[in-house]
């Protein structure tokens, strides 16, 4: 008897279950008859995500690409472990020299296995055309050539202790360090490896081209030795512009930072301090944060205004059918759930059109000077951004649905 208690409940509760996914279907099949019912609102709802989705994800992600730029240097030069410089540096390109006594003394420091110097500084190359173009100039120590470019296309960084030698970045050699076509408005000719500048006049040969990151102003890299640089830099007292420094195998990195700044009085940053103080300051020295923090901000109201009014205008035509619905004992829970598949519907579909469209705009520049990094972060803002639009569109549609009463189904 039990046993066909237990037999009879099961069947009952399978076909209350079964009525139940049959009821769901139905509905949902309703909730998308009504919101594709008009075919322009519902492209209209979908378009304005999608430009939402596109600005959130694509504006942030050139932003995040342009202040990697501010630091790509720095990540560029991975093997020290410590960068000293003057007291008062505050990012990469501020560049106060030191003496180069200052070496000997960081050289002196515990717990330091090598300490090599490093120039860096802005000087005028003269092209084979006469004009003159800023560069970025980095001297690497002669003996070690430490710090020097992380890929090289053509040529040995070695090859620095030739003759007057110079490796030259591949984008500043196919672009502004390249020769002038003999065809008026003809594409520029690149640099190759035998091609010669000329550096504060003094003649430097290329001797290698190199792939190194972009940096902030996208001005051509060139590598040459330390002593050169010095040759080719304008006669001053100090020259020197950074300490790279590598630790003891087993020496604490903050320990040896704070060793050297009580020792030499002079500035002592970890590869990720230096890294972050260059960060914080175009963060907070620049108006490049709120310009696009702005273009964020717009793509995110126009986008929420689009389709916010586009989704009620679609509820409003669509009250007679809530009310149809209402009339026939239809609860408010499942009207409410029924807005809410149309808004994450509308809001998927918009969202993956905005990521898939920023992805193709970032590859198809993949090659050009904008900066471009598209993170996983990114998906998660922009995701974030869309499902607030979708809740406030979906939000003043239940408000008029629950207040609706079924009378109007009546109404003439």
């Amino acid at each position: 008897m039990n046993t066909l208690v237990r037999c009879q409940f099961s069947l009952h509760d399978k076909l209350k279950l079964s009525l139940a996914i049959r009821e769901l279907k139905t509905m949902n099949h309703i909730a998308i008859k009504m919101l594709m019912g008009d075919k322009g609102k519902y492209l209209g709802i979908v378009m304005g995500l999608t430009f939402a989705s596109l600005i959130m994800t694509q504006q942030p992600a050139i932003f995040l690409g342009l202040m990697s730029r501010s630091y790509s240097f720095i990540s560029d030069v991975g093997l020290p472990d410590i960068w000293v410089m003057d007291a008062k540096v505050q990012f990469i390109d501020d560049i106060k020299p030191l003496q180069d006594t200052e070496l000997y003394r960081v050289r002196g420091i515990s717990g330091v296995k090598w300490a090599m110097p490093m120039y860096k500084g802005l000087l005028k190359a003269r092209l084979v055309d006469g004009t003159f173009q800023t560069c970025n100039v980095v001297g690497l120590d002669d003996a070690t050539l430490i710090g020097g470019p992380p890929v090289m296309l053509e040529g040995k960084l070695a090859d620095l202790r030739r003759s007057d030698g110079i490796i030259v970045d591949i984008d500043g050699a196919t672009d502004k360090l390249g020769k002038p076509s003999p065809i008026p408005g003809g594409k520029t000719i690149p640099l190759k490896v035998g091609d010669s500048l000329e550096l504060n006049d003094h003649r430097a040969i290329i001797v290698g081209i190199a792939k190194v990151t972009r940096t902030f102003q996208s001005q051509p890299v060139i590598y040459t030795t330390y002593s050169r640089a010095k040759s080719y830099a304008p006669k001053e007292r100090k020259l020197l512009s950074f300490v790279l420094v590598k630790a003891k195998p087993g020496q604490d990195l903050t320990e040896l930072t704070r060793r050297i700044r009580a020792a030499t009085g002079l500035a002592a940053y970890t590869q990720k301090e230096f890294m972050s103080l260059t960060y914080e300051y175009f963060m907070h020295n620049t108006g490049i944060p709120i310009n696009f923090g702005i273009s964020v901000l717009l793509g995110f109201i126009v986008g929420a205004a689009i389709a916010g009014q586009t989704f009620y205008n679609s509820t409003l035509e669509n009250l007679r059918q809530f009310g149809v619905l209402k009339a026939m004992g239809t609860s408010n829970w499942i009207l409410l759930r029924m807005i809410l598949l149309q808004a994450v519907l509308v809001g998927t579909i918009g969202y993956g059109l905005g990521v898939g469209l920023t992805a193709i705009f970032g590859y198809s520049m993949r090659h050009s000077i904008l900066a471009f990094k598209f993170t996983w972060e990114l998906l998660l803002f922009s995701g974030t951004g869309v499902s607030l639009i979708c809740i406030f569109a979906a939000l003043i549609s239940i408000i008029k649905v629950i207040r609706l009463e079924p009378a109007i189904v009546f109404k003439g």
